[in-house]
């Protein structure tokens, strides 16, 4: 049973599609994992953003540190093509959270001139369709998955 469970979550054919989207996302979503846990590209680290996520959002730790695991740990394993649907899961649940906690409240768009504080959700409607695509459409083409768990056609 937990083989057919595994079996059905990595499984993918060779297209070429699902690998260009998850190396697209994998590009757009590690830069935030890693400001997030390891402080890069101007980002706080994973001390900061945990106090961060408890102590001014309120968030529990678990799952304060779920969405660290999720963009750097899981976009490099979108780069290998590993459990890629798990994780474009995870991507999308991760950008949900982000618009309902934090990004609806400053409406549609981005702020790109600075005219006022915070981001709209636009940018995470375009992450969750890529995300949702993945999760429909596997790994595709070089992917670990399709090396393991490949269609038998």
């Amino acid at each position: 049973m937990i083989g057919e469970f595994v079996y059905g979550m990595m499984q993918t054919e060779g297209d070429v599609l699902p690998l260009l989207l998850r190396v697209a996302l994998s590009i757009v979503i590690f830069p935030h994992g890693a400001q997030k846990f390891l402080g890069w590209f101007g980002g706080d680290g994973y001390r900061a953003t945990m106090d961060y996520f408890k102590k001014a959002m309120g968030i529990p730790a678990f799952f304060a540190i779920l969405p660290m695991i999720v963009e750097f740990f899981g976009s490099l394993a979108l780069i290998l093509g590993l459990v890629t649907r798990l994780v474009a899961l995870g991507i999308a649940v991760d950008m949900l959270v982000a618009v309902w906690t934090v990004h609806r409240h400053n409406g549609f768009f981005m702020i790109w001139e600075g005219e006022k504080e915070g981001e709209g959700f636009e940018f995470h409607i375009l992450v969750v369709a890529i995300a949702v695509a993945l999760v429909i459409g596997g790994g595709g083409a070089l992917s670990v998955d399709l090396a393991l768990y490949g269609s038998p056609f």
